[in-house]
């Protein structure tokens, strides 16, 4: 897991830097009382969720997939809860993580 500090309204970018349509931008809005919000952009077509709604999409795609599909992320949460891989518009979305 890579870890970083930002302040309010510094930014983090997830993507390829030849490919700025394909990246995710991470901003903190406000830090206080012991909550962060933050910003993301990212393209209409990426969904964003809080992870815990992430984890219960994967749980619902996964109960009506049939197992002879490839395997997916859905299929493969558990992977993703142990290597702390996160499932995250070109509008930006504000969330406030706790």
């Amino acid at each position: 897991m890579l870890v970083l500090s930002r302040k309010t309204n510094e930014s983090v970018v997830v993507g390829e830097s030849d490919s700025p349509e394909d990246t995710l931008k991470v901003t903190v809005l406000e830090i206080r009382g012991g909550k962060v919000r933050l910003g993301f952009e990212a393209k209409k077509e990426v969904p964003v969720h809080r992870w815990e709604v992430w984890q219960r999409i994967c749980r619902e795609d996964r109960s009506t997939r049939t197992s002879s599909r490839p395997a997916t992320p859905a299929q493969d949460l558990d992977r993703w809860q142990d290597d702390g891989g996160n499932g995250s518009r070109s509008r930006a979305m504000a969330m406030t993580v706790a």
